[in-house]
């Protein structure tokens, strides 16, 4: 029976949740996922998770922070002074953002807080320092 290994292009239908048992992704109603197993094109810990997995057979993967979104960053909640947002910008908790870095690159944060003087703009991705349940089923192959 083939089993997936590095170098496999992969098809995985798969619900992703927090260990709370809240759902934050699935592909349930849409294509099944497609990655290449190895290539880094996914998180460590799914990736990981899929090796040596065979067509029709379903797992649970559970990931540790350090291998799915990675561990949160407190110096990745900047402080952004107001007087560099326009005046006609109405900010509030929770909004996403995306604003570029020294590179020119698109950074994505959320507004955490808004102050008179600054808003707290946190730059880590929503699910770092979250530990991953992944039901999984490859479907395929290539």
């Amino acid at each position: 029976m083939q089993q997936a290994k590095k170098g496999d292009k992969v098809r995985v239908h798969y619900t992703g949740r927090l260990t709370d048992g809240n759902q934050f992704d699935s592909s349930a109603g849409r294509e099944p996922l497609e990655f290449t197993v190895g290539a880094g094109q996914m998180i460590k810990g799914f990736d990981a998770g899929v090796e040596g997995m065979a067509i029709g057979e379903k797992k649970i993967i559970n990931i540790a922070p350090e291998d799915g979104y990675g561990l949160r960053n407190e110096e990745a909640v900047i402080e952004f002074p107001m007087e560099h947002v326009p005046a006609d910008m109405k900010l509030e908790p929770g909004m996403q953002l995306t604003l570029q870095d020294q590179q020119g690159y698109p950074v994505n944060v959320v507004v955490t807080e808004v102050k008179d003087d600054v808003v707290l703009l946190d730059a880590n991705h929503a699910l770092a320092g979250k530990e991953l349940v992944f039901e999984v089923e490859l479907v395929g192959i290539d």
